[in-house]
């Protein structure tokens, strides 16, 4: 049987309704009220009265109700809840303690709808499918932007890619989609597509990492360049002139900044750069572990190596565990730590360390930054690493 309520369901009294539904309230989104609703044409009901029952049950709170508890105008209740700069602090308490007892969630779709913003931010982060372990390096910078992002009001998404996806793909499928109000992109490639599309697309975006493009584009990235230039010297100072460089992939620009640093030191030193020394790859533990093993059992074998990251660092360690070398004494070691994982090995390593979680919460703040005033300056960050000699 389907009954028609006469008006809106935001109401000051209780509703009862009859008939197979008898018994049974409704609170649709105002407060309670005591008697029978006449029924008219605006909204149409027509569940058994044990699902019915149940919707009731799932009904959510709204500011209407929470401004009738607390003798507040809707739109301070709205403000409260925002932390609005207008508001009394003893007021947003107020607000926010009626909303958590009763169960106020804010309707982010409805809100979408109204004013084109979703409340939500989307990482594009690809995943290491063929070593997993290289995706935990990944957690510090989630939990920046996690954090980073609830504190402005956003709600952050990772949108997961394979080494197999086309990277231009992937951030035309989330401008189709129209789920985020900005993106942040990485792992940034030499003239990347990416940065000229979103641009031109007006799509709010910050870049963790750097292209060549000659354009203006917001980005945070970490200085590789200074972190290999200052390895080199360091190994340098250890007496090494034989020094061993790990890449990432040749496309990435951040391998192309590590070069270029690793080149300046060697070139004030006067040393010739021996390109068998340069290793390229994800630098996985087994294949960092292959890479500096065949060097090791080279007639001219490196007395040092600038590590990538971690994973590196653990893959060269194994390869020296197996020839009965020690790193510190037969092969100086400085590599770059995200997670602050090589302070707690038993081995004597030089450490850039790199506030990931840090990195997580600029490029947020950027990316607010941005979405809030998409025609101020463009900011660019470029973080420092830390020196932690060997112990």
């Amino acid at each position: 049987m389907e009954y028609r309520l006469k008006e809106p369901l935001f109401c000051n009294r209780n509703v009862t309704i009859a008939s197979e539904c008898a018994g049974v309230k409704l609170l649709p989104a105002g407060v309670w009220i005591d008697r029978d609703v006449e029924f008219g044409n605006v909204m149409a009901v027509s569940k058994s009265a044990g699902a019915f029952a149940n919707e009731v049950g799932r009904t959510m709170a709204n500011l209407k109700q929470i401004a009738a508890e607390l003798s507040l105008s809707v739109t301070t209740v709205s403000r409260a809840l925002k932390d609005g700069p207008e508001v009394q602090p003893s007021t947003i308490a107020r607000v926010k303690e009626a909303a958590k007892r009763v169960g106020y969630l804010p309707n982010h779709h409805g809100r979408a709808l109204k004013t084109g913003r979703t409340q939500t931010l989307t990482a594009v982060l690809p995943m290491e499918t063929r070593d997993h372990l290289s995706d935990l390096l990944k957690l510090p910078l989630i939990e920046g932007m996690t954090l980073a992002a609830r504190q402005a009001g956003y709600s952050l998404s990772i949108y997961s890619t394979t080494p197999d996806d086309d990277p231009v793909e992937s951030v035309q499928r989330q401008l189709q989609a129209h789920s985020a109000d900005g993106l942040v992109i990485t792992r940034l490639v030499s003239a990347d597509p990416r940065v000229k599309l979103l641009l031109d697309k007006r799509m709010p975006f910050v870049a963790f990492g750097r292209t060549d493009l000659d354009i203006a584009y917001p980005y945070v990235d970490v200085d590789n360049e200074q972190i290999a230039y200052e390895a080199t010297r360091r190994l340098m100072d250890k007496g090494c002139r034989r020094i061993a460089l790990q890449l990432l992939v040749p496309e990435d620009q951040a391998s192309a900044t590590r070069l270029s640093g690793y080149g300046r030191a060697m070139a004030e030193a006067g040393i010739p750069i021996d390109p068998s020394l340069i290793g390229h790859g994800m630098f996985t533990m087994e294949s960092s572990a292959g890479w500096f093993d065949r060097l090791l059992a080279s007639s001219d074998p490196p007395t040092g190596l600038a590590c990538a990251n971690e994973l590196g660092l653990l893959g060269a360690l194994h390869a020296l565990g197996k020839r009965g070398l020690t790193p510190g004494r037969d092969v100086h070691i400085v590599t770059r730590d995200s997670t602050r994982l090589a302070r707690f090995l038993p081995a004597k390593i030089g450490v850039h360390s790199v506030d990931m979680a840090g990195v997580g919460r600029k490029l947020i703040e950027v990316l607010e930054s941005r979405i809030i005033n998409p025609l101020g300056p463009v900011e660019t960050v470029l973080v420092q690493g830390r020196f932690e000699p060997a112990e």
